[in-house]
């Protein structure tokens, strides 16, 4: 059986790469191009002195470690142990993730690839059948994105119901219940007082603020809607407008009023957040539904009212 040694460790090499480049993209870091190439050359080198007298060090399992802790090291560096120890584990995840996905696709497509001493070689003519050349080139980059998507969709989806709480506000006697996302990207305020803005979806003030009052509102420009707002409208004194600027956009008003009481409920207790405005959105807030508001992360400073045991 011929072996390609240097189509061998270019693929490896390329493979240890993309295993690096999700481990930097499961733990948000970072990474220079130089420390990256640098820890895929070490990694690969394997394939290298696995045809040498140093065969049974790299084959054992302990150089393999050893093998590990230096390419993490070259690639991420060390700043402490707990750092050093999130990016090792990190990358036998990556790795085991991709090792599962390429050993089921291999067994589901009868792949002429195996895998010797952890390292893929085929076992055809030297250069493997076409198809099989196809599986490992094609295969491990598409098995990459496919893990790196669903790892996104997990963190995003982890986001959302982590900082979901039930926002109740109190407005002229009558109560407003809405489910509330709190965001961290949320920094708006009111730039005279520093009161912080929560956003809510207009439908749901509808019942509070009556059918011709929101029309106004929805279809109108905040600047006009004040001024078409007449005095039977009995939260008009309560009405604020909030200057902000959007991505790409010139300054703009964000409609806002002043509730009486607001009530923020976590899993762990009940916060009183009185100090903020509530902004009116026209647009919907959540595609799916699953959340009506967009909460400020300082309206969670205010006093604790309740703890959940």
């Amino acid at each position: 059986m011929k072996i390609y040694l240097d189509v061998i460790w270019l693929l490896n090499f390329c493979f240890d790469a993309l295993l690096l480049l999700l481990t930097a993209f499961i733990l948000k870091r970072h990474v220079k191009k130089r420390r990256l190439i640098g820890g895929a050359f070490i990694g690969s080198s394997i394939v290298l002195l696995m045809f040498t007298p140093f065969s049974p060090i790299v084959e054992h399992p302990a150089g393999k470690l050893a093998f590990s802790v230096v390419i993490v090291m070259a690639t991420f560096g060390f700043k402490r142990f707990r750092y050093f120890f999130q990016n090792l584990f990190s990358f036998y995840f990556a790795t085991f993730l991709m090792g599962g996905g390429i050993i089921g696709a291999h067994s589901l497509l009868q792949s002429h690839s195996v895998v010797r001493n952890g390292v893929m070689i085929t076992n055809q003519t030297g250069f493997g059948d076409p198809i099989s050349w196809l599986f490992i080139v094609a295969g491990f980059p598409a098995l990459w994105f496919f893990s790196k998507r669903r790892i996104d969709d997990i963190e995003t989806k982890n986001i959302q119901y982590e900082e979901r709480v039930s926002v109740q506000a109190d407005l002229g006697g009558q109560t407003l219940h809405v489910r509330g996302l709190i965001d961290s990207g949320n920094q708006l305020y009111d730039p005279l007082t520093k009161t912080p803005v929560m956003i809510i979806y207009i439908d749901k003030l509808e019942p509070i603020f009556g059918a011709a009052e929101t029309m106004i509102i929805r279809n109108t420009d905040p600047l006009e809607a004040i001024e078409q707002l007449d005095d039977s409208f009995r939260f008009l004194d309560k009405m604020r407008l909030i200057p902000y600027r959007g991505v790409g956009q010139q300054n703009q008003f964000l409609l806002c009023i002043k509730p009486d009481h607001v009530t923020i409920m976590t899993k762990e207790e009940m916060v009183s957040a009185d100090k903020c405005l509530i902004g009116i959105s026209t647009t919907k807030l959540s595609a799916d539904g699953e959340f009506d508001a967009i909460i400020h992360p300082k309206m969670l400073s205010g006093k604790a009212i309740k703890h959940v045991s």
